[in-house]
């Protein structure tokens, strides 16, 4: 049969049968037969060419086509580990490595490299290119490249080098990014607002209203009886509300380094040999007693005035060698530095430690004891400096010393202890790393136990956000093993175990029972009140006062004059439903009302809105507006571009690959 179906089936029906079964195949499904289960990218983006605007979204026209880039697993590996090193420098301690490991973020990184992408196809679709002088100076421009702030060609290799880059490979990469910026940022840099703009918005911005308001209070607790089928109906309505968190129960070992039993006090000998060893440590250094003149000169003097302040310390200085010169009287009769003036210039014993500028200081310490200094120059001006006496430096004995070496060579004996302690212990732990008993025993240590705990629950060390972190890792939840010792404090580490793990779950009906009641109570007491509210709202609409609402209802009626937005009068979700509210028209009042977030109920109404003045701003108020104006409308114009150009590109993404 099949030799007869051979031999029919040649010369041209042959090629015409063929023909038309392949239409439907190249249109239609072929795609996911040859290229889906293969794919290797994480996301790929395409988009018509430029010459066929509307080519059809058919297989065949898009592989040959249509343009397309694509998001490799290598780019999107590199993307998500960056940012997760930035989220742990932002979150310091707090950071939790995997809840950072969620499909969620994941798609967020992914989500920022596909907007790269759509952006960089859109230039290159349009013609808009980026030339080989923007791409230097950008690369010129990077900080990582420059000494001292200018561009150093050495360093810029190297660091390439260290990164794996090639010179070629890092300028392609700068220009894709360029490229990738170029429309938004285009965009973005155009806008603008027109001086009438810029004036209605100041005019809303600084607007103030009249409010009379009654607060209504919480609603008191209902008890009414729950029936099944409502409990059912609320629980199905709210299943997300309704989950058993992860939880982990753990054993751990707490090591404290101020539990341990005192150390024995150092011996005399012990004490010597420190001494010896660190001799130069305790060495009195040399000390010059100083008095000086100074001759101010103020900051951003011109030259005239500096010159002017040099001659005079010139003088001073001439007149203090004199013979019979008095230093003390001259500092007294030149007071440029009050602090020391009234003393006769006294600054007593210094050291060269840093406790004296610069300048000054290495005066001192080259002159020659009962000298009178050359003017110096500092930040404060001219100094002349009279050097009265050296104290030469001298070995400090080792009696002014024994108490300080004793209580470092205590400290030395407490850390050494806890350290031998922390090593054996971990020593014992890595020979049975599935349990802390055997360890515990040997070093005679507690093992206690935690939990069920959820994230953040716990107490003590347990509560520690490095024990917290290390308790739901994978790694521990996975193995059932001992963590390396984590840091809780000074001269404190614990090691934990995870000895059981319960995944987060839906709760049942039954588990969540207690909680669904009180939801559905809580949501019953809340509806009494905002009830009550609308009949409040409504009887204004019809015309009826607050005042007298208000003496009805036993409440307290409060009048606002003149409050601006975001005022917490009595709460800034009151402040927002405000401003909402209509103006009201004249003779009338706006009614309306806001929900607290601790249930009670503000009803107001609005008697009178007073707009803005714009001319209360000064022009530089008013350019510095018209510029954050534009900045936000460019920020949004250029999001807006990038939907619809979302909108015009086919995005395909591999979640595999993720």
């Amino acid at each position: 049969m099949l030799q007869t179906l051979r031999e029919k089936m040649t010369g041209w029906i042959a090629i015409v049968v063929v023909a038309l079964l392949a239409i439907p195949f190249a249109f239609f499904g072929m795609e996911q037969y040859l290229f889906q289960s293969g794919s290797n990218f994480a996301a790929k983006v395409e988009v018509q060419p430029s010459w066929w605007r509307s080519a059809p979204d058919w297989w065949l026209v898009r592989k040959f086509a249509w343009e397309s880039v694509e998001v490799t697993p290598e780019e999107f590996r590199d993307a998500f580990e960056v940012e997760r090193q930035r989220r742990r420098e932002a979150e310091g301690e707090q950071f939790d490595a995997r809840a950072f490991e969620t499909p969620d973020t994941k798609r967020e990184v992914l989500e920022a490299l596909v907007d790269r992408k759509v952006l960089q196809l859109a230039a290159k679709r349009d013609g808009m290119v980026v030339g080989d002088t923007r791409v230097r100076e950008a690369i010129e421009g990077i900080a990582a490249f420059q000494v001292d702030g200018v561009f150093d060609q050495q360093r810029y290799l190297l660091t390439l080098q260290s990164q794996g880059y090639t010179p070629q490979g890092f300028q392609e990469m700068v220009r894709d990014d360029l490229q990738a910026s170029l429309l938004a940022g285009q965009v973005a840099r155009s806008a603008f607002t027109t001086p009438g703009e810029t004036e209605r918005m100041m005019r809303l911005l600084g607007e103030r209203r009249d409010v009379s308001f009654v607060v209504l209070p919480a609603p008191e607790p209902d008890s009414g009886a729950v029936g099944a089928s409502e409990i059912q109906a609320w629980y199905d309505a709210n299943r997300a509300d309704y989950r058993a968190p992860e939880r982990v129960t753990l054993e751990y070992v707490e090591i404290d380094g101020n539990a341990l039993p005192p150390v024995p006090a150092p011996d005399e000998a012990a004490l010597r040999q420190r001494y010896e060893q660190e001799k130069a440590r305790f060495v009195e250094p040399e000390q010059r007693l100083v008095s000086h003149i100074l001759v101010p000169v103020e900051e951003g003097a011109d030259a005239a005035a500096q010159e002017a302040a040099e001659a005079k310390a010139r003088q001073i200085a001439q007149q203090a060698r004199q013979p019979d010169a008095d230093f003390a009287a001259l500092a007294k009769a030149n007071p440029g530095d009050p602090g020391s003036a009234a003393n006769g210039g006294d600054l007593g014993w210094i050291r060269q430690d840093g406790s004296m500028v610069e300048p000054f200081e290495d005066a001192v310490f080259a002159a020659q004891a009962g000298s009178i200094s050359d003017p110096v120059r500092s930040p404060f001006g001219w100094h002349v400096i009279q050097l009265r006496e050296i104290r030469a430096g001298q070995q400090v004995s080792f009696d002014e010393v024994r108490e300080t070496l004793a209580q470092e060579q205590a400290q030395a004996d407490r850390e050494r202890a806890l350290n031998d302690l922390v090593g054996s212990f971990v020593d014992e732990v890595y020979r049975n790393p599935t349990e802390l008993t055997a360890a515990a025993k040997q070093a005679g240590l507690e093992v206690r136990t935690a939990g069920p705990i959820a994230r953040g629950e716990g107490e003590g060390v347990i509560a520690v956000p490095a024990v917290q972190r290390a308790a739901f890792s994978d790694s521990l939840v996975q193995d059932g093993t001992v963590s390396d010792p984590i840091e809780v404090g000074e001269d404190r580490s614990v090691l934990i175990r995870v000895t059981r793990h319960e995944p987060e779950r839906a709760l049942t009906v039954n588990e969540a029972r207690a909680s669904v009641v009180a939801a559905i109570r809580a949501d019953r007491a809340r509806k009494r009140v905002e009830a009550e509210a609308d009949a409040l709202v409504e009887k204004l609409r019809s015309g009826e006062s607050l005042q007298a609402l208000a003496d009805a209802a036993s409440l307290q009626r409060q009048n606002m004059l003149g409050i601006p937005r975001g005022a917490p009068v009595p709460d800034a979700a009151a402040a927002e439903a405000y401003f909402r509210a209509p103006v009201p028209a004249e003779g009338k009042v706006s009614p309306g009302k806001a929900v607290l977030p601790d249930g009670r109920v503000v009803v107001f109404t609005v008697e009178k809105v007073t707009p803005g003045d714009a001319a209360e701003a000064a022009e530089e108020e008013r350019d510095m507006f018209r510029q954050q104006m534009a900045a936000l409308v460019g920020r949004e114009d250029a999001d807006t571009l990038l939907r619809a150009l979302r909108g015009q590109m086919k995005i395909t993404v591999v979640e595999s690959n993720l």
